[in-house]
C-alpha cells in the first residue's frame, strides 16, 4: 500500500530515514534494507554533504523504488534558492519519486523571533512558488514538465513545546497546512507525556502527525544530542538505562519499544531514525511489534 493511501485510510503508518550513502555504494544501502520490505511504508533519504562530496539521493531512491521500498525525496530550503530547489524538485519528479519531505530550517532555538519568522517566510514562499508551478506541470520559468507533479508532501515540525507551542510555530503549521501538507513530521520523541500536550495544542489543524522516533544505542548518543541539539532532549531515565544495562543493544531496543507503544494510541505512525544502523531495524520494529 503506498504511503498516501495509508494515510488516507488512517493506518499507523512506519517510516524510516537513512543518510544518503557517501562512503560506500547506494546499492549496498539499498541491500541492508531488504529485511524490512513491505514492513516499512516508505523509506525517506537524508541530503548529505561532507567535505565536498554529496550523497546521490536521486540514485538511491530510484534503487528503492525497484527494491519495492517507497522513497521519501527529503530536502531542506533554508540554504537553496528557488531556482535550486526547483531543480532538485524537477530531477526527483522525473526519477518517479511521489513523496517529498521538507523541513523550513533546522531545529529551532528559541521559539517566537523576528529572524525566524522572517527565515520562515522566505522559506516557504519558495517552496510554495515552486510546487504551485509544478502542480500545473511548468516551471517557474515557464518551461513545460514531462507531466504534473503532485508530491504526497510532508512537513517538518519542531514538538518539544509541550503545552507552551509559540505563536510563530501555530503560524508555520497553519502556512504548510494551506499549502498543502499531507502530514507533518515531529523531531525526535522522547518524552511521549510532553508530546501528548503537543498534540492536543496543534490537532486544530486536522493534519496526520507522524512522531520521529531516534534509535539510541549509546550514553554517548544520547548525551550528544543533549550537548549539541538541545539540553535536556533525552530525559534522564534514558540515559541512566543505557548506563547501567550491560546488554546496550538489549537496553537499546527496550528504550525504543516503550516509547512506540506510547506513541501508539496518539498519532497516526512513527518515522525511524537509525543514524547507521539499518541492518538490526528488523529487531527493533519486531520489538515494537511494527508491521
Amino acid at each position: 500500500m503506498k504511503l498516501k493511501d495509508a494515510l488516507k485510510k488512517k493506518k499507523f503508518v512506519v517510516t524510516s530515514e537513512v543518510q544518503s550513502p557517501i562512503d560506500r555504494e547506494p546499492e549496498d544501502l539499498v541491500r541492508s534494507l531488504a529485511s524490512v520490505s513491505g514492513r516499512v511504508d516508505g523509506v525517506s533519504l537524508s541530503e548529505v554533504e561532507l567535505e565536498g562530496f554529496v550523497g546521490d539521493t536521486i540514485r538511491t531512491c530510484e534503487l528503492l523504488n525497484k527494491s519495492q521500498l517507497e522513497p521519501i525525496y527529503q530536502t531542506t530550503t533554508r540554504d537553496k534558492n528557488r531556482l535550486q530547489l526547483q531543480n532538485d524538485l524537477v530531477e526527483a519528479h522525473n526519477s518517479g519519486i511521489d513523496n517529498l519531505l521538507v523541513f523550513t530550517e533546522d531545529y529551532r532555538i528559541t521559539g517566537d523571533s523576528l529572524q525566524e519568522m522572517m527565515f520562515f517566510h522566505v522559506d516557504a514562499g519558495k517552496l510554495k512558488s515552486v510546487l504551485e508551478h509544478m502542480r500545473e506541470g511548468r516551471t517557474v520559468e515557464g518551461d513545460s514538465l514531462k507531466s504534473k507533479a503532485d508530491f504526497l508532501l510532508g512537513s517538518g515540525v519542531e514538538s518539544s513545546w509541550g503545552k507552551s507551542v509559540p505563536d510563530l510555530e501555530m503560524k508555520e503549521m497553519e502556512e504548510m497546512t494551506k499549502l498543502g501538507t499531507s502530514y507533518f513530521l515531529t523531531t525526535p520523541i522522547f518524552d511521549v507525556d510532553r508530546f501528548e500536550k503537543f498534540l492536543k495544542q496543534t490537532q486544530t489543524f486536522g493534519v496526520p502527525v507522524i512522531a520521529e522516533v531516534m534509535i539510541l544505542r549509546t550514553v554517548g548518543m544520547a548525551r550528544f544530542l543533549n550537548r549539541h541539539l538541545k539540553s535536556g532532549m533525552v530525559p534522564d531515565w534514558i540515559i541512566q538505562k543505557l548506563a547501567r544495562e550491560p546488554d546496550k543493544q538489549k537496553a537499546s531496543i527496550e528504550i525504543f519499544t516503550d516509547i512506540v507503544t506510547g506513541l501508539k494510541d496518539l498519532c497516526q505512525g512513527v518515522h525511524i531514525i537509525t543514524i547507521g544502523g539499518e541492518e538490526k531495524l528488523k529487531l527493533y520494529l519486531d520489538s515494537a511489534k511494527l508491521k
